[in-house]
């Protein structure tokens, strides 16, 4: 069974280009769509939750910094007002980036796990 291949806009765009290049019209339509495609891949902008999600993980690591132990998420939550408006989901995806990025370290004691600064 063979699998089709799906071609991206900028394939087709192309293709367009390539096989109508007499007719200025369409030219004139493609090339913009393209240069459109490339602004588009230029805007790299963080969006408000990316910048709201680094200021939190600064203030987990501020946090567990002045607290100078492993803790768990709840005590991590109950040691700074602003992140106790956090759910446990929010919080655990907000350490585990912190872990991945080797920013905090994680051990898991009688599986539970404690988070602290290296």
């Amino acid at each position: 069974m063979m699998v089709e291949k799906k071609y991206t806009k900028r394939e087709v765009l192309t293709h367009i280009l390539e096989t109508y290049s007499n007719d200025t019209m369409v030219v004139n339509y493609a090339t913009h769509e393209i240069e459109l495609l490339d602004n588009k891949a230029n805007r790299k902008t963080e969006t408000k939750v990316q910048k709201e999600n680094v200021e939190l993980m600064q203030v987990i690591v501020d946090t567990l910094t002045d607290l100078a132990k492993p803790v768990r998420i709840t005590e991590l939550q109950s040691a700074n007002e602003r992140l106790s408006d956090l759910s446990n989901q929010k919080m655990s995806a907000l350490l585990k980036k912190l872990v991945d990025n080797e920013t905090i370290s994680k051990k898991i004691e009688k599986r539970v796990a404690y988070f602290f600064v290296k």
